[in-house]
């Protein structure tokens, strides 16, 4: 096995010390990931459709696992085909698999929806946002022992890897996603060596474009899943028929490579075989791929700067396209606005009821938190950091766990007292 001189001592340094041991600092980044109960709990989040109906059905934790199987994949492809990389120098496999597997801790329950909903609830007090939160577990909560709260440690470039974006909220005017809670500009300041960001950034949100390689391998997998996989498990479900699909496609212009895509479609549903057609073109998004060298204020830093991820035009058009088609026709539908307003309603009443008695100068004094949880919250003395804790509660449930949970505070028909789960 040749040494990787793509990533030196800067990308390996870590967050907080952690005892060394025969893995190298990525395969352990990988293994900590896949050990702590955060990602196993991605199992009973929702990806699309309710966790439980179908078991064919995929959760945020089959989701996870297809990521990083298809950024493995891209870094074994630019390794045998891009001359910018070598056996010697090149995109760590174990580091993109990390990235991947771990991009979508910080998901609180029922998908985007219970994201929109801890946001607006949230909104006083920081705002929440899935990517900051997964930062926020990964650099603070994750594997922390009592009074120390170092998270899992991470090294540099994971947790550079799985900041999909940088900019700070209070930084932005009042956004509604795409930014990092305020307390977290340290973390910005540690993966940037604590430099001042300048130079080989666009005007706007300039931060929040500006992502290392391994993020950007994340991402293009993050979009070949669900692109394809979404589209799979909607017409399983029911929701993409070829006269739906036919009255859409009629519905749009489509350009010529747009129409070939939709008639592979169409194609599969007439086959049958819609599991063996999308699964089959992850190759062709993986081949779509390869590198360009960039300059930028962090590439004499680290070779993660160095190099910038290129993918075919048509292919990233193809991945829009099925977002669109899946957007459309499942996301919009009035079965699956219903229960996204459901799920709204259900979050949102249960911070209610944890905020009035944790959050409200009427306290109610009632423990309505877990012994040790409720320590915690009541430790803290500031509103915004205590209001975080709460939500941090409610964003680790599974779907299951806050159904409970609202049926046992808020359904009179429901709860006893040996109901403790």
């Amino acid at each position: 096995m040749h040494a990787n001189t793509f990533y030196n001592e800067f990308d390996v340094e870590l967050l907080d010390r952690r005892n060394p041991d025969y893995r190298s600092p990525f395969q352990q980044d990988r293994d900590r990931v896949i050990y702590t109960s955060a990602f196993r709990r991605l199992q009973a989040k929702t990806q699309v459709f309710a966790v439980g109906e179908y078991d064919f059905y995929r959760t945020r934790l089959t989701h996870s696992i297809e990521v990083a199987q298809i950024g493995r994949s891209i870094c074994n492809y630019l390794l045998e085909h891009d001359s910018l990389l070598s056996e010697t120098s090149h995109v760590d496999a174990d580091l993109v698999e990390a990235v991947c597997l771990a991009h979508d801790l910080g998901h609180p329950p029922f998908g985007h929806a219970g994201e929109r909903t801890l946001h607006e609830v949230m909104r006083g007090y920081g705002g929440f946002e899935g990517n900051a939160q997964t930062l926020r577990m990964m650099t603070e909560t994750i594997y922390s022992r009592r009074g120390a709260r170092t998270g899992m440690r991470p090294t540099r470039a994971l947790m550079d890897g799985v900041m999909k974006y940088k900019s700070i909220r209070e930084d932005l005017d009042d956004p509604d996603n795409h930014f990092l809670y305020d307390n977290q500009r340290p973390n910005v300041d540690f993966v940037f060596g604590f430099r001042t960001p300048s130079g080989d950034l666009r005007p706007g949100e300039p931060l929040n474009t500006f992502r290392s390689i391994e993020c950007q391998i994340m991402d293009w997998a993050d979009d070949t899943a669900y692109s394809l996989n979404d589209l799979t498990d909607g017409i399983r479900a029911g929701f993409l028929t070829t006269e739906r699909i036919e009255a859409w496609a009629d519905s749009r212009s489509l350009d010529p490579e747009d129409a070939k895509a939709i008639e592979i479609v169409l194609r599969s549903l007439a086959d049958q075989d819609t599991e063996l057609a999308f699964s089959s073109q992850i190759g062709d998004f993986i081949a779509a791929c390869s590198l360009a060298e960039r300059d930028s204020f962090m590439s004499d830093l680290s070779n993660r700067y160095r190099l910038t991820l290129c993918v075919e035009g048509a292919l990233r058009r193809r991945a829009r396209l099925f977002s669109d088609l899946a957007t459309d026709l499942v996301f919009n539908t009035a079965r699956l606005q219903q229960l996204e307003f459901k799920a709204r309603h259900l979050l949102r009443r249960i911070f209610e009821c944890y905020g009035s008695a944790y959050l409200s100068e009427q306290n109610l004094k009632m423990s309505l938190l877990p012994a040790h949880w409720e320590n915690v919250v009541l430790a803290e003395d500031h509103p915004g950091r205590r209001a975080r804790l709460v939500c941090d509660y409610i964003a680790g449930m599974t779907d299951a766990f806050a159904i409970r949970t609202y049926k046992r505070m808020i359904d009179p028909d429901f709860g006893s007292i040996v109901d403790l789960v």
